[in-house]
């Protein structure tokens, strides 16, 4: 998709870190922009940024764990703009797990698989029917994690168990939606390549009441970036980040030229991908420090 201008763009999770992002580059190209979210705070926030840039946009109440929900938003979008031409499926959290997942509490299962996997499918089956429907050029973008589809992180089995499904679904729904011959194109989206600095780790925030933790706070003792370099800090570590900005930036350049991976990497990263491939291709027992953390 090479002009972006009068096109129409969905954003779940669209209020706070990549989604605010992606709703500004998209903007400033002249797209029309939905957004859909929880964090009624940060809504109001959004709503009156976007409008300070004169870019056209509604920022509605969207819980994708909700099929009736998304279907709602489809619906204003449509009724608003006329059509929808980008979906971006961005939502997600994170549980802040830390132990022996058998000691986990089922609520953070739930709450995670709800938001993560279910999130997206519901996402799909709101919006993938009518983008197929009207026969144009389209995209809908996934926003996945290489923790899960392209590593596997021991400190995280919720998140990345999620992560490892959602692509799974973006895959294969690249192969559908091309096997029908369908002017839709699927991507998927990968933020870094460092840890981006957005409210995953503040997920808490949005959490539903009848699936709070029994005993409140983040086990990870992980609530912010800023959190996870004094962390690193301690061990002699500087902590990269990328900004979200910078993501958008990359899904925009990725999506004009109709790329399924929207990934940036490092070297060290790219090496712990190729030694995974290695380790499964040699039947090796998986060692946590080369293919993951």
């Amino acid at each position: 998709m090479q002009d972006f201008s009068n096109k129409v763009a969905v954003i779940t999770g669209g209020s706070s870190g990549v989604g605010r992002s992606l709703a500004f580059a998209l903007g400033r190209l002249g797209a029309k922009v939905a957004v859909g979210d929880v964090d009624r705070n940060a809504m109001a926030q959004l709503r009156s940024d976007l409008a300070a840039e004169r870019i056209e946009a509604i920022v509605e109440h969207c819980d994708v764990t909700s099929a009736d929900s998304l279907n709602a938003l489809a619906e204003k979008t449509a009724a608003t703009f006329g059509g929808i031409h980008l979906v971006f499926a961005n939502a997600g959290i994170s549980a802040g797990e830390s132990g022996a997942m058998w000691e986990y509490s089922q609520k953070d299962w739930q709450w995670c698989l709800n938001v993560n996997l279910w999130g997206v499918i519901n996402t799909i089956n709101a919006f993938m029917p009518r983008l197929v429907a009207a026969n144009q050029e389209a995209h809908f973008v996934v926003t996945g994690s290489g923790n899960g589809a392209l590593l596997v992180y021991p400190d995280q089995p919720i998140y990345t168990a999620t992560k490892a499904a959602v692509h799974a679904i973006t895959e294969n729904l690249h192969y559908q939606v091309t096997a029908a011959q369908s002017p839709v194109k699927v991507s998927a989206l990968f933020p870094g390549p460092h840890v981006v600095d957005t409210g995953l780790f503040n997920s808490g925030r949005v959490r539903p009441q009848e699936l709070k933790k029994d005993i409140e706070g983040n086990a990870s003792g992980i609530s912010s970036v800023d959190d996870m370099k004094k962390m690193a800090a301690q061990w002699g570590i500087e902590l990269k980040t990328t900004h979200p900005d910078e993501v958008a930036q990359m899904a925009v350049e990725g999506l004009r030229n109709n790329a399924f991976w929207l990934l940036a990497t490092t070297p060290e990263t790219e090496q712990k991908i190729r030694a995974r491939a290695q380790m499964i291709l040699s039947r090796e027992t998986p060692v946590a420090n080369v293919v993951g953390a």
